[in-house]
């Protein structure tokens, strides 16, 4: 966490509270998931809400769904018939996305997808308004390269956990693959003329990129 817990607890008292669906989920992600902290969680998730209703998509691409909670979020914003594109590379966690997905009333515009990222991306024909990028860090690069021609121009790109911890600052690297996959993504995003961005220090850090 780059903020203090109690300075995160004042922003979550400050803001309007989670869904009841989404309290659920939260819970329940943290009685019976390896890894819970990596929901996207209140704050987080109030965020990719906002930011889906103020771009109001017809597509999303997310790339890494986990317990489903980000792509609830996420679909709250889409125009009428929209839908959200889903991808899990955790066959153990598709009943909890989609039983979620069904408590949310999201099923009839949530396209989950149970594989590769890597491999499944390719397959979709769809142009995208916004991406959303939450999965293993290693492959940060080649997730932006495979989406970055199905983003429509002024689209957006955004990408979690960007700041790795505060890692980013550390030296060295040598066995972190983790950590010098998300540097090296940082540092391309910054250098690619084809897209304006801004690394927010949120929460772990929000990469938002808006193709021009």
């Amino acid at each position: 966490m780059m903020i203090s817990p109690d300075i995160e607890s004042y922003a979550e008292q400050h803001s309007k509270p989670e869904s009841i669906v989404l309290q659920k989920l939260y819970r329940e992600t943290h009685l019976k998931v390896i890894h819970p902290r990596m929901l996207s969680g209140q704050l987080q998730g109030k965020l990719l809400q906002f930011m889906s209703q103020m771009i109001k998509p017809k597509n999303i691409l997310e790339i890494g769904t986990f317990t489903g909670y980000s792509a609830i979020c996420l679909s709250e914003g889409l125009i009428e018939n929209g839908i959200i594109h889903t991808i899990e590379i955790n066959y153990e966690l598709e009943d909890i996305a989609r039983k979620y997905f069904e408590e949310a009333s999201t099923t009839n515009k949530t396209k989950l997808y149970i594989g590769n990222a890597i491999d499944i991306i390719p397959t979709l024909e769809e142009t995208f308004d916004l991406v959303f990028i939450d999965a293993d860090k290693e492959n940060y690069r080649k997730y932006y390269d495979l989406v970055f021609n199905k983003v429509r121009k002024g689209g957006f790109i955004i990408a979690d956990n960007v700041l790795w911890s505060g890692k980013v600052l550390e030296e060295p690297h040598h066995n972190d693959k983790d950590t010098i996959e998300i540097i090296a993504f940082n540092k391309m995003v910054l250098q690619d003329e084809r897209v304006d961005n801004l690394l927010l220090p949120f929460r772990d850090g929000l990469m938002i990129i808006r193709k021009k």
